[in-house]
């Protein structure tokens, strides 16, 4: 999956595959998790906030991790 650069003390990039409605998320420390079933607003909200140069990290702990998104780390 191809990931986009994002500006971020916590994440390096994130991606998303619409048909399958997977996350994949890379964190600064090089660890890779992909996140099922997450809907394709999240991962928009997820690049706005990058875009919008807030913190993409909070974005993703309130709307990924909270949730309780089932993951697998690759």
């Amino acid at each position: 999956m191809k990931r986009a650069r994002v500006t971020s003390s916590v994440l390096r990039s994130i991606g998303y595959d619409k048909g399958s409605s997977t996350l994949e998320v890379e964190f600064e420390d090089g660890d890779v998790y992909r996140y099922f079933l997450v809907p394709a607003r999240v991962y928009a909200g997820l690049m706005a906030a990058a875009d919008a140069g807030e913190s993409v990290g909070r974005y993703f702990n309130e709307h990924v991790k909270a949730p309780g998104y089932p993951f697998e780390q690759r």
